[in-house]
């Protein structure tokens, strides 16, 4: 016997909520989720990246990185 199949059935269903699950996890995160700042370190990271990109000449970047070494040194302190 033939068997018509109406509607989603089990696996598309399970399909269906496991797809709403992850995209409502994600939408928790980015909007839910309390901002936390980044951490020393990670600011430290940034910044010589920034250096990295903005400063061309020798100089610059290493007064721009130690710049950023001073800036670590003084959110680690804090902590």
């Amino acid at each position: 016997m033939k068997r018509v199949q109406r509607g989603l059935g089990t696996f598309g269903m399970l399909v269906i909520v496991v797809l709403a699950v992850v995209a409502g996890y994600y939408a928790y995160k980015g909007v839910m989720a309390p901002d936390e700042p980044p951490s020393c370190k990670a600011a430290l990271n940034q910044c010589i990246a920034k250096c990295r990109r903005t400063t061309s000449e020798a100089p610059a970047a290493q007064a721009c990185q130690e710049s950023c070494e001073r800036d670590f040194a003084a959110c680690d302190s804090k902590r």
